[in-house]
């Protein structure tokens, strides 16, 4: 009798298994059918009000004078052996100062450090990357090549190819995810970990899933999944749907704080414009669902977390959740006013709450390799 009891167990178990499986995926492509009918009627909206330029794009030639201020740094670039990438970085300060490595989000470069880099490099060599499929790095082919293994991994490659073995690590939006992600499994190597809207992978999935208006706010997560369609709705009337991105008062930089002007903007569309550009930026969502639960959680580096109050994309509360997975020091910053893009949105704020974290603790000198 026990033996038949223990056997229904293990058969309740592995059915409820599958049946928790089965309502994952078939949340995912249900939200996903819906993303995209939504997508269909903008589309066919757009071409009922603008027929002659709803599929006019242009990929811009010249890149702004911005993107070469020598104030921001050198253009460098690397080929990683094992991968056989090459990613492109500027990077300013001494060398042999202790690194400070800046990853980037969606859908963004390494432009959008531009204020860090002229802060931090009096006392940090400061290397802003072009993460896998951005700007001037490569861009892999197959979604397969972007998944959180792979883009960990480019992270300790450029780690080590500096000439450090740690860092102190600074992630925005998708950068931050790998932030997160290389502190988790490189702790050796993260001397702190400074996050800028984006929470911790666990916490962003299981809130997600038990908040609609997150799931909301996510839809272009799902949107992302399907082939081709999401680059052309990004792409009509010349970009609009980036632009607004950037631009817009629902979800733009500056509503309250330094304003995107007309040559940044520039900047971005020269970058998202090239030929495959979009396809490599997309791909990161394109994995991001097989990739999750994670295996492991917790983080044993130091963490701040600066949180726009504004986001537009992200609750707050996900931000004090984040500490559950932190086993050591953790202060969370709300920046009131701030959007999603606050290290553009706020630099000054920025600057200065992570100075003040810097100095914490084991003081500056334990970033020196």
């Amino acid at each position: 009798m026990a033996r038949v009891l223990h056997n229904l167990l293990l058969f309740l178990i592995r059915l409820a298994l599958k049946i928790r499986v089965w309502g994952y995926w078939s949340l995912i492509y249900g939200y996903c059918a819906l993303c995209t009918t939504v997508a269909l009627l903008k589309l066919w909206w757009n071409i009922i009000l603008r027929p002659t330029t709803t599929f006019q794009w242009g990929v811009r030639e010249t890149p702004p004078a911005c993107l070469n201020d020598t104030s921001l740094g050198t253009h460098c670039y690397v080929r990683i052996k094992e991968s056989g990438l090459r990613f492109h970085y500027v990077a300013a300060g001494e060398r042999g100062k202790p690194l400070m490595l800046f990853l980037h989000g969606f859908p963004e470069f390494w432009f959008s450090w531009r204020y860090q880099l002229r802060e931090f490099k009096s006392e940090f060599r400061v290397v802003a990357i072009d993460m896998r499929g951005y700007g001037e790095s490569d861009f892999p082919l197959s979604a397969e090549s972007y998944n959180f293994d792979n883009l960990v991994t480019d992270v300790k490659d450029i780690v080590e190819y500096l000439g450090y073995n740690r860092c102190c690590l600074v992630g925005h939006d998708w950068g931050g995810t790998i932030a997160w992600l290389f502190a988790i499994h490189y702790p050796e190597m993260v001397t702190k970990l400074i996050v800028l809207n984006s929470p911790h992978p666990s916490v962003f999935s299981d809130y997600a899933l038990r908040h609609p208006s997150q799931l909301l706010k996510s839809s272009h997560f799902f949107f992302f999944q399907l082939p081709r369609f999401p680059e052309l709705m990004l792409s009509i009337n010349d970009f609009k749907a980036l632009k607004a991105l950037f631009t817009s008062r629902s979800t733009g930089i500056g509503r309250k704080g330094r304003w995107l002007t007309a040559e940044d903007l520039e900047a971005y569309l020269y970058a998202l414009s090239q030929p495959g550009a979009l396809t490599g930026a997309l791909n990161y969502y394109r994995n991001v669902f097989s990739s999750l639960p994670l295996s492991q959680n917790h983080v044993r580096s130091p963490v701040l977390l600066l949180w726009g109050e504004r986001d537009a994309f992200l609750e707050q509360e996900m931000a004090e959740a984040c500490r559950l997975y932190i086993r050591n020091h953790f202060r969370l910053n709300i920046i009131s006013g701030a959007s999603h893009w606050l290290q553009q949105d706020q630099p000054d704020i920025v600057n200065t709450l992570i100075w003040t974290f810097l100095k914490e603790g084991e003081g500056r000198k334990s970033y020196r390799n």
